[in-house]
Formats: structure tokens, sequence, C-alpha cells
């Protein structure tokens, strides 16, 4: 048993479980803009439900997809897959597991929920490719986050209004400056093995104007 607990303890580090509330507050925001004040429990119950499986589906899939390169790159070598103190098999069941915690919760939400979540999977889980073939990965990984408030506001009304939209753009560009930002630590690594992000297409200093430009934007 002591063993079956540290694997899920390094399974839930790995995945950096305690980061789920920074995407929590905006998809509180969109249902409490939805609602014109606090929904109900049991909504509230399964929109925190439905972020965190999203969530450790996308980190987990995340590091499966990126364990190769992690286990070339020094910063990140010692990540948990590349190290060994995750198996794959267990990553894999993880993002398996989290994916169905999320459409379940989708479910008992509302129908719209229910009939949208593979596509909200799709974007969560394909941003971690993306930075293979386009230095837009990290709008990308800003619309991942800005789907928050678009499932608060669904998740209590189940159609789309303007203020759910124009927070959801906030989040979008807010997430993206702060990503091009941290791209910077890695920008000599990609640049060698051929990823893509705007350090490397641009340099770091005109990338450091475009993240200024975007979190100008997210307010």
């Amino acid at each position: 048993m002591p063993q079956v607990l540290r694997n899920i303890r390094e399974l839930l580090e790995m995945i950096k479980i305690g980061h789920s509330v920074l995407a929590l507050p905006f998809a509180f925001m969109g249902a409490i803009l939805a609602a014109r004040g606090l929904p109900d429990g049991g909504t509230l119950f399964y929109i925190l439900l439905a972020m965190v499986g999203a969530r450790s589906a996308a980190m987990a899939f995340n590091r499966l997809a990126d364990a190769r390169l992690d286990a070339l790159n020094p910063r990140t070598a010692d990540r948990a897959l590349p190290a060994g103190r995750v198996s794959r098999r267990g990553a894999v069941v993880l993002v398996i597991v989290s994916s169905a915690v999320f459409v379940g919760a989708a479910f008992k939400l509302n129908w719209v929920c229910f009939a949208l979540s593979p596509a909200a999977l799709l974007i969560i889980l394909g941003y971690s490719l993306t930075k293979r073939f386009t230095a837009a990965s990290h709008l990308i990984l800003g619309l991942s986050l800005g789907l928050s408030p678009l499932g608060g506001w669904l998740a209590v009304r189940g159609d789309l209004g303007l203020p759910a939209v124009v927070l959801a753009g906030a989040v979008l560009f807010w997430v993206a400056g702060f990503d091009i930002l941290y791209a910077l630590q890695d920008e000599e690594f990609d640049r060698r093995v051929g990823l893509f992000s705007l350090p490397v297409r641009v340099g770091g200093r005109t990338a450091q104007g475009l993240a200024a430009l975007c979190h100008l934007a997210a307010v």
C-alpha cells in the first residue's frame, strides 16, 4: 500500500494538481456572470469536477507528449516521467480517467456541455502537440484556459453571452503573454531540437514585446 500511495503522490505531483486553482476562478466567474449571482451548489460542484478533470487530463497528456524532449532538456530532465518515477502506463491511465471525469461532469451539467466536451478535450490535449509545428502554440494554450469562463457560463445557461466571450478573450491573451515569457528560458533548447515558439521565431527581445502586447490586450 505505501508504494501505491507513493505512485499516486508522484502522479499528482507530475500534473501539479494544486495548480488547478489557476483556472477555477475563471470558470466560476463565467458561472456567476451567467447566474447573476451564485449558482446552486450542484452546478458549482460539477464545474469544479469538470475543471479538475480537464486540467489533470491536459497536464498528464502534456507530460506524455513531451517525455522524450523533457529527458533531453536539463531544466526538465528530473520530471517524473523522464526520471522514471512514473510509468507511461500510469500517465496514460490518468489521462483516460481524468478525461472520463471531465466528460461525466459535463454530462451532469447539461446536454450542451456534454456535446461540446469532446471538442474541449481536443483543444486542451492537442495544445501539447502544437509547439512542434506552429509558434501560435502560446495562443492555443491561452485558448485552452480561455475555455474556462465559457464553460462556466454554458454550465449555467446552456448558451453563450458576450460577458463570457470578453472574459475568455482576456484569459486567452493573459495566458499567452506569460507563456511567451516562460518560453524564453528554453529558447536555445527549442531552437536546437526544432521546436516552435515565439522566442525562437522572432528572438527574445521581440517576443517580450509581443508578450507585453498580449497582456495589454488582456487588460
